[in-house]
């Protein structure tokens, strides 16, 4: 199959959407447990770079699942692919010069380098959400801890599955901080990397 077919060069690219968009193009990888708050920090951060006139797209983890992601289960494997097609997304996003959002459980830390990889390091930024399973059991928001607790539901990450935690992540936040204080945290790191334009 490969050999039938060729990358197409086009005379927009990259750059020319980031200089016309006037910011920085990358990916904010939001990883934490499911009820963490990753997509609520992601969504409150789209909010905040929203007023400031920067082009972003949030994809985030239960909405991919709906479309493109929805042949997909949560076996070890499917979940790989699932944060594989993640990374292979994010890239067309930061080509089209959108500064991408993306909230995902992403248990395995081999997955999220992959995603990195995939982005390129300089366009890979990762924010850990630290919460404890504690916390997110009390949370429990989707209902799904107290079915993983009774055997309904397989491949719980935290409960029946593992969830790798990252080792050096860009940011890391936690249920100690309030949404408002992690939103901060985070553009403060992010800030000059995406080099508005006035």
């Amino acid at each position: 199959m490969e050999k039938n077919i060729k990358k197409h060069e086009y005379k927009i690219g990259k750059l020319e959407r980031q200089l016309l968009k006037k910011h920085n193009s990358f990916l904010i990888f939001f990883t934490g447990l499911s009820g963490s708050g990753k997509s609520t920090i992601a969504n409150a951060l789209e909010e905040k770079l929203n007023k400031l006139s920067v082009h972003t797209y949030t994809l985030d983890g239960d909405n991919m699942r709906f479309g493109l992601n929805k042949d997909l289960s949560f076996t070890p494997e499917d979940r790989t692919e699932n944060i594989r097609r993640i990374g292979e997304t994010a890239k067309l996003f930061i080509d089209a010069g959108v500064v991408t959002l993306a909230a995902f459980v992403a248990p395995y830390e081999k997955d999220r380098k992959n995603i990195e990889d995939t982005v390129k390091s300089d366009n890979f930024v990762e924010v850990f959400v630290n919460t404890s399973l504690e916390e997110c059991e009390r949370r429990d928001v989707k209902g799904l801890y107290k079915k993983a607790r009774a055997g309904e539901i397989k491949n719980m990450t935290g409960i029946s599955a593992p969830y790798e935690a990252p080792q050096n992540p860009t940011v890391e936040v936690s249920h100690l901080n309030t949404i408002e204080e992690s939103v901060e945290i985070i553009f403060q790191a992010i800030k000059n990397k995406l080099e508005i334009k006035e």
